[in-house]
């Protein structure tokens, strides 16, 4: 083979405009081999060498160019979250079979059920080994139905298998949701059935949170593409099994005022009220006050022991009145300056939109589209707000946001390694058990570090 050296000349031209020298490279075919000298200024050659094509980087290129599709073309979304979806659900099937089931509430549901279909609409009077009957109507009618096909909760391993389809089905519909609101990497998605949590939430510990996230994910959705009646519908359901999805109401709220208007908003808040009412029909007829208290207690008081988010606090000061109001106080701050200054913004501000809201209460009071991406940030947000303000966070609690972790690290302007480093924390602290000072610690600092990325990043989404 014969090799030759060519060298590329630089003719430089000088103008008025500008006294930058201006090179100009002359390209051309060489034979394979060839050693290519590119000067940048007059007199300045830097040797640049052609590497020869071998037999491996042939075979190799329709494999990295099919890699790269996945993992960066948003075209092929899907074709990613299936082989994702799939390997999960493989791997979640081989966990319920061979990590074994803790029992921690399964058996008070059964119990609570049991009492119930002997005739007990009193909530105050439904007890189980772990406790009372604390949630609301839609968790009783849903492990009815668990209690009818698992043989009174004997047949666990059907019931894991059940829980296992709704943390696919929550795996599915937080795939849908990214894909909706858009400007996420599709490798992202890599990240979500990484969570041991999760799992063991899921499939094998049997936690009612898994329906109310299954229904609140599917509301979230809906509401992404302007399916208003079924959204609320969703939204009502979860909220009938589990009270800490009023945690996206203050976002729910801006959403439907901004795109629906005053009266759309106040009859959806109607269709939420008429459709808790009809879940609890028995329970109320027997006792209305026992079933408020009881199913939505907003004063509920946890166990220290469990706490995952205020370990750092001594017991005295995690019981204490002065935290509980502190809490309160941050929590509704937080959400009026996002009102305020964040999802009104490219509105004119709150004061306009709630302006417009009132003059025309029969229009939408914003002026910008609601996006999917807009509808998926100011919920997760409303959500995440919720979370880092709350009482106390028990375990199953990570699955109200673990799966939502990654999106809102992705509506942050924080490098890609802080971005993952933020997903990391917060998974290790949830992972961590019994809870430290460091733990929660690292999962405080973690949702502060999350949530400020969000107001100073995309707090309206990335397409508002």
């Amino acid at each position: 083979m014969r090799f030759r050296t060519v060298y590329l000349h630089s003719i430089t031209l000088v103008g008025r405009a500008s006294p930058a020298y201006l090179n100009v490279m002359v390209f051309a075919s060489y034979r394979a081999g060839a050693s290519v000298y590119i000067p940048t200024r007059r007199h300045e050659n830097i040797p640049t060498k052609m590497p020869p094509s071998s037999p491996t980087s042939h075979f190799l290129q329709p494999y990295v160019r099919v890699s790269q599709a996945l993992l960066f073309n948003p075209a092929y979304f899907w074709h990613l979250a299936a082989l994702v979806i799939f390997a999960d659900a493989l791997l979640t099937g081989l966990i319920i079979r061979y990590v074994p089931y803790t029992e921690i509430d399964w058996e008070t549901y059964m119990i609570h059920i049991k009492l119930f279909l002997q005739g007990e609409y009193n909530y105050s009077k439904i007890t189980g080994p772990t406790g009372g009957l604390v949630y609301p109507a839609g968790h009783v009618r849903i492990h009815q139905f668990m209690y009818d096909i698992t043989d009174a909760g004997k047949n666990i391993r059907l019931a894991q298998y059940v829980y296992g389809g709704l943390y696919i089905t929550t795996l599915t519909l937080s795939c849908a949701i990214y894909n909706a609101a858009g400007n996420v990497p599709n490798w992202v998605i890599l990240l979500l059935p990484l969570s041991k949590r999760l799992h063991s939430i899921f499939a094998l510990r049997l936690f009612n949170d898994c329906w109310s996230v299954v229904a609140m994910l599917a509301s979230v959705f809906a509401f992404q593409n302007g399916i208003y009646d079924v959204g609320i519908m969703l939204f009502s359901l979860a909220l009938s099994v589990k009270m800490n999805v009023i945690l996206y109401l203050p976002g729910l709220l801006v959403i439907m005022f901004k795109r629906k208007g005053l009266l759309s908003t106040l009859s959806y808040m109607f269709t939420l009220g008429a459709s808790q009412v009809l879940f609890a029909v028995p329970f109320l007829k027997e006792d209305p006050w026992a079933y408020l208290l009881t199913a939505f207690n907003f004063g509920r008081v946890f166990l220290y022991k469990w706490t995952v988010n205020w370990r750092f606090f001594s017991e005295e000061t995690f019981l204490s009145k002065e935290l509980a109001v502190t809490l309160l106080v941050l929590h509704v701050s937080t959400l009026i300056a996002f009102g305020l200054f964040k999802w009104c913004d490219v509105d004119g501000g709150l004061s306009h939109v709630l302006y417009r809201g009132f003059k025309r209460p029969e229009e939408p009071a914003g002026i910008a589209y609601v996006t999917s991406d807009f509808v998926a940030t100011v919920l997760f947000t409303s959500n995440l707000i919720g979370i880092l303000f709350a009482r106390s966070l028990h375990y199953q609690f990570y699955s109200w946001y673990g799966q939502q972790v990654p999106f809102l690290a992705w509506r942050t302007r924080y490098p890609v390694p802080i971005k993952l480093a933020l997903i990391l924390g917060i998974e290790y602290a949830w992972n961590t058990f019994p809870s430290t000072t460091t733990s929660s610690g690292v999962l405080l600092a973690c949702n502060v570090l999350l949530l400020a990325g969000v107001w100073s990043g995309y707090p309206s989404g990335r397409l508002s």
